[in-house]
């Protein structure tokens, strides 16, 4: 995320105690965490564009929440890097910076090669049979032009490797990295074309793990990293 992104205050006692006892909905998640869930969405999917200033009363009134959640929720945002706290103004969303992308770029090459060898080597049929399910609603999601459900399956997929590699360093560190990712995988995913590129990729990639072929996993998402950063110079 962005490097200009200023927020030093960290959470004090009483924040931390406030979150977790806050109320939870029916779905059993605190009202904290729908907050920080709702802006976040709006974040990665462009709702809230890149500069865009924000207030807490703007936020409540788009997620229908009250104002300790939605403060708590631009808190964590904030130090996610994805808002920059402007003091006594509010909030603006974090600019997209096409050189935190590239520096992201380039650390999922060397990591996520390494990690697909190790998924290859420990996939099992149940790790599979989860990876197999998440790709399926790719080609509705192709069909229909849905980029947030595609990129929330590319994220699913590359979390699924991850756990596969069955070394959760690896798997926590890429996970921070996707997550940092998910705004530059939405404008990657919304150029022409590129939806159904990135289910070939997936494809590819699936069926060198389902052979426990590591070296063929490393060829598929090196290309797959480096279709995605062509797209992203694009889009930026």
């Amino acid at each position: 995320m962005p490097n200009d992104t200023a927020f030093e205050s960290r959470p004090d006692a009483d924040a931390v105690t406030a979150t977790a006892i806050s109320p939870t909905a029916p779905d059993g998640r605190s009202l904290t965490e729908r907050a920080y869930e709702a802006i976040k969405h709006d974040i990665i999917t462009l709702r809230l564009r890149p500069g865009e200033t924000l207030n807490e009363a703007q936020l409540m009134q788009s997620t229908g929440l009250g104002r300790t959640p939605v403060h708590q929720a631009m808190h964590r945002l904030a130090l996610e890097g994805l808002l920059v706290i402007l003091p006594r103004k509010g909030a603006m969303v974090a600019p997209v910076s096409l050189n935190d992308a590239l520096e992201i770029i380039d650390v999922r090459m060397i990591n996520e090669t390494y990690c697909v060898e190790l998924a290859a080597r420990a996939a099992t049929p149940g790790d599979l049979a989860a990876m197999r399910a998440v790709l399926a609603g790719s080609r509705e999601a192709i069909a229909t032009r849905d980029v947030a459900q595609m990129m929330r399956i590319d994220r699913d997929f590359h979390l699924a490797i991850s756990r596969t590699s069955r070394n959760h360093t690896l798997a926590e560190l890429l996970r921070g990295l996707h997550e940092r990712s998910l705004r530059f995988w939405f404008l990657a995913l919304s150029t022409p074309s590129h939806l159904e590129g990135v289910y070939e990729e997936h494809l590819e990639l699936f069926e060198a793990l389902a052979a426990h072929d590591g070296e063929r996993a490393r060829r598929a998402i090196a290309r797959h990293i480096e279709e995605f950063r062509t797209h992203i110079l694009k889009a930026i």
